[in-house]
């Protein structure tokens, strides 16, 4: 039985990227860039005035008021050739326009009085005032985003202001998902006597399409070897394997015998954590199989804690893990010593500090719990339990929080 971390490590130390492609920017936000970008250009790529006003010489702007004679009017897209700023002049400018010959500074149209062949100027004047100057925001040849970022609409608009149509990111792995059991029917069929819904392969889909990847079910292998066969042949095709159920000890647990039969490295066979326990890892070539406990509650903890982050690596982010926070318990834990207890808690914040409360029920039958947890709180293995009042380390459940804690 490996540990908590042990099991974490091994997993993320077998698994990399599976290649890159070129898309559209639009279809870029979420997804992961896969080289360094640098500007082919200054940005800006010219003095230009960050204010609807006027282009004057500060020299000229010593006394206040100050009245200027206006020469000239440059609008955003307009070009400065052949416009001057001269002695005791000012030119009317636009926000984004290029500045003329002799500007060293702008005064916004609400600090005049807005004449047209006369301005008074009812404020001081600064040198440089509200001037953008050439490649101050990025100089060309500059990286200005880095691989491993993930897009978001600031560097969409960056990326999109130099030009980049079709920019480089990882690819979303394809993660093909098998359940497991003669038990099992599929959605949409009522359940007899001694049969269940396949919901698994549901909710795995689901947290595989949060994690930024492409899920592919590839159905349920029942309690025959030839089923599995047939079923994890097709699997191992896939970028990732995810299965549910089956790896247990019991006489109908075939998937770890079936997958070392299709030459699948076994790396580790159970976890030191509750719930969960029972979890396996394997490499299929360069493919990763997760074999994950059957029942709902297991199954979805132990996606939470293992397949994510290998997910979120394989789509190329370098920042994996949730971030954990401390929170102070406003109940009672018990636990045994020697495994990892995970927790289903619900988060309150008062008076600037976390409060988790447990979510229900702890049982792994207990469904309901995972729908109203906020967050997974982790109780150390050699820990005995947790009284109120005492810190607790804890880490977000899905998208129930979106705020970090302050």
């Amino acid at each position: 039985m490996v540990t908590f971390d042990e099991a974490r490590s091994i997993i993320l130390e077998s698994v990399q990227p599976v290649g890159t492609e070129r898309i559209h920017l639009l279809e870029a936000t979420g997804r992961v860039l896969a080289e360094d970008v640098a500007a082919p250009w200054d940005m800006p790529l010219w003095d230009n005035s960050a204010m609807d006003g006027y282009a004057v010489r500060a020299e000229d702007c010593l006394s206040t008021p100050c009245r200027l004679r206006v020469t000239g009017f440059l609008p955003a897209g307009a070009r400065a050739d052949g416009i001057a700023v001269e002695a005791g002049c000012a030119v009317r400018i636009m926000t984004g326009a290029p500045t003329p010959d002799g500007c060293d500074a702008v005064v916004p149209v609400e600090e005049t009085d807005d004449g047209q062949q006369e301005v008074t100027l009812l404020e001081p004047v600064k040198k440089g005032q509200h001037l953008r100057l050439r490649a101050e925001d990025v100089a060309a040849g500059t990286v200005f985003v880095r691989s491993g970022t993930r897009i978001r609409p600031p560097e969409v608009n960056m990326l999109a202001g130099f030009g980049m149509a079709l920019v480089p990111v990882f690819r979303r792995p394809v993660v093909a998902i098998l359940s497991t059991g003669d038990e099992l029917v599929e959605l949409g069929r009522t359940p007899g006597p001694g049969e269940i819904i396949n919901s698994n392969t549901l909710s795995l889909s689901s947290a595989v399409l949060e994690a930024g990847c492409i899920p592919r079910i590839i159905g349920i292998a029942r309690d025959t070897r030839e089923s599995h066969l047939e079923k994890l042949r097709e699997g191992v095709k896939a970028d990732v394997l995810i299965t549910s159920a089956g790896v247990s000890a019991g006489d109908c647990d075939l998937v770890r015998d079936i997958l070392e039969e299709l030459g699948a490295k076994q790396k580790f066979w159970k976890v030191g954590i509750k719930p969960g326990g029972p979890t396996a890892f394997a490499m299929y070539g360069s493919t990763p199989v997760f074999s994950l406990p059957g029942n709902p509650v297991s199954t979805m903890i132990t996606f939470e804690e293992f397949v994510r982050p290998a997910l979120l690596k394989m789509l190329g982010n370098t920042g994996v893990l949730r971030s954990l926070f401390t929170a102070l318990l406003r109940e009672p834990l018990k636990k045994k010593p020697g495994k990892v207890q995970i927790v289903r808690v619900r988060l309150e914040k008062e008076n600037g500090c976390w409060y988790a409360t447990s979510a229900g029920n702890q049982q792994t039958a207990i469904l309901r719990t995972m729908v109203d947890a906020q967050a997974i709180a982790l109780l150390p293995a050699e820990s005995c339990g947790a009284a109120a009042g005492d810190e607790v380390l804890v880490h977000y459940y899905g998208n129930h929080i979106e705020l970090e804690p302050q």
